[in-house]
């Protein structure tokens, strides 16, 4: 059952969503920091410029400094915002000459404005402001004596600066989002162009076209489009087997069809009650073998094309034991020597179906009595490994070539062999047994003549 879990392109859409989001908050952090930054730079430089107006306004009179504050110091630091102005002028002392600060400026903040240039934004009277500080060690021509120039203002007008400016980056980093998206939809579309190609291509395939895709597909696709062919190539191997498997049924079917047709016809135009009688009997006969053949193939069709079935706990000494009690009964083992090896006295457990494993057990026992001559023996036995059991049966018959052993597992396969009864179905239901249990089947000829079959089980362990 297939689930449609979304689409490739909502999750492509999401994911490049997400990284653009991403990026585009680290962006605005950095813009808006930066617009911080550049504003600060601006207004600081007005500060120091106006310091330095109001340093070369400082006139000496009696070994002190007298300054009138210089109308430039204060339209240099005028800004649309109206700002507010704050400015002292220090003496040696740290006494005030002139100024609007009331003492705001610390002993600390001098002694580090001794050092170099200070900036800070402090709070004054509950306002903050940006202060500039630096102090001046040749202020005039009459003294040598340093004067520190403190120059300060409100924060409305930077920060109406770098408000402007971010303004500016955001509307422009949107612009670029949104031309980035209709790129990225359009990126999106031509990266799944090969899908939808595929797609098409195996829509427009007959129901019965199973030969290979052709297509020129991009790296990411060429495993599914690998994949594809193999299913195909599977799927053209089943079909050929399924049709060599209905012509060789066809031709065994037809077969005693045939002598049945020609034994009554012989039968009709005889008036002899005799002859009656043995076409009767050849017909019985006749009847019988394809009645088998039938079963056989229902069998072999019924055990490849069966749905998986729930496999459960199954004593495998136990049921080959009552299977091979049961088949010595029957007349057709009459005149064989079946028997089994000494058994295991404790439970060799597999996963398994008992019908069909009695049914696998049947095969190889009714192919060992229709393949070996009367008298034969025929021995059925387990072999206990580490972590698997082998089921296996011999007998001491003609045998099998060498070169027709692997063939054995095939349907109708007779092993070379025309003078027999048997339809060559019997190891090819083994053969599906054996996989439908996760079993291996293993042919070769015995030691000194006569033919070996093994069937390798997993074992159950404890713990399942």
């Amino acid at each position: 059952m297939i689930v449609v879990d979304g689409t490739l392109k909502r999750r492509l859409g999401v994911w490049l969503l997400a990284t653009v989001g991403i990026l585009g908050a680290c962006l605005l952090v950095e813009a808006y920091t930066s617009a911080q930054r550049a504003a600060d730079r601006a207004y600081d430089s007005q500060l120091e410029a106006a310091g330095l107006t109001i340093a070369e306004a400082i006139q000496w009179q009696d070994g002190r400094p007298i300054v009138e504050m210089p109308a430039a110091a204060f339209q240099i630091l005028a800004t649309d915002q109206q700002e507010r102005v704050f400015y002292a002028i220090l003496d040696t002392n740290g006494r005030e000459v002139t100024g609007n600060l009331d003492g705001a400026v610390t002993p600390a903040w001098q002694r580090d404005a001794e050092d170099e240039s200070v900036w800070m934004t402090v709070q004054h009277h509950g306002t903050p402001i940006r202060l500039h500080g630096r102090e001046l060690t040749s202020a005039g021509w009459e003294s040598l004596d340093p004067v520190q120039i403190w120059v300060g203002h409100t924060l409305s007008g930077r920060e109406a600066l770098a408000g402007d400016l971010f303004v500016r980056t955001l509307t422009r980093f949107l612009a670029m989002v949104l031309v980035a998206g209709l790129l990225m939809l359009l990126a999106i579309r031509t990266a799944l162009g090969p899908v939808r190609r595929l797609r098409q291509l195996l829509r427009q395939r007959d129901a019965d076209d199973i030969h290979p895709l052709h297509a020129r597909v991009p790296g990411e696709l060429y495993d599914m489009a690998e994949t594809l062919n193999a299913l195909l190539a599977r799927q053209r191997e089943g079909r050929d087997a399924l049709l060599r498997f209905t012509a060789d049924a066809s031709h065994q079917l037809k077969t005693p069809l045939a002598g049945l047709q020609s034994t009554s016809e012989l039968a009709l135009q005889s008036d002899r009650p005799d002859d009656w009688r043995q076409a009767l009997e050849a017909v019985h006969g006749s009847a019988a073998r394809t009645s088998r053949l039938a079963g056989q193939l229902l069998s072999l069709a019924r055990l490849r094309h069966a749905e998986e079935t729930s496999l459960a706990a199954t004593d495998l000494p136990a049921l080959l034991r009552d299977t091979v009690m049961e088949w010595a009964e029957r007349d057709v083992a009459q005149q064989h020597d079946l028997g089994l090896t000494p058994l295991p006295d404790a439970p060799l457990r597999i996963q398994g179906e008992p019908w069909s494993l009695r049914e696998m057990i049947g095969n190889l026992i009714d192919n060992a009595l229709r393949y070996t001559p009367p008298g034969s023996e025929i021995t059925l036995g387990l072999e206990r490994h580490i972590d698997s059991v082998t089921l296996s049966i011999e007998d001491d018959g003609p045998g099998v070539s060498d070169e027709l052993l692997g063939r054995l597992h095939q349907p109708f396969e007779r092993g070379g062999r025309q003078d027999t009864q048997g339809s060559g179905l019997g190891l090819a239901i083994v053969d599906s047994i054996a996989r439908r249990h996760d079993a291996v089947m293993s042919v070769r000829n015995a030691p000194g003549h006569g033919l070996w079959i093994g069937i390798r089980f997993p074992l159950l362990t404890e713990e399942t």
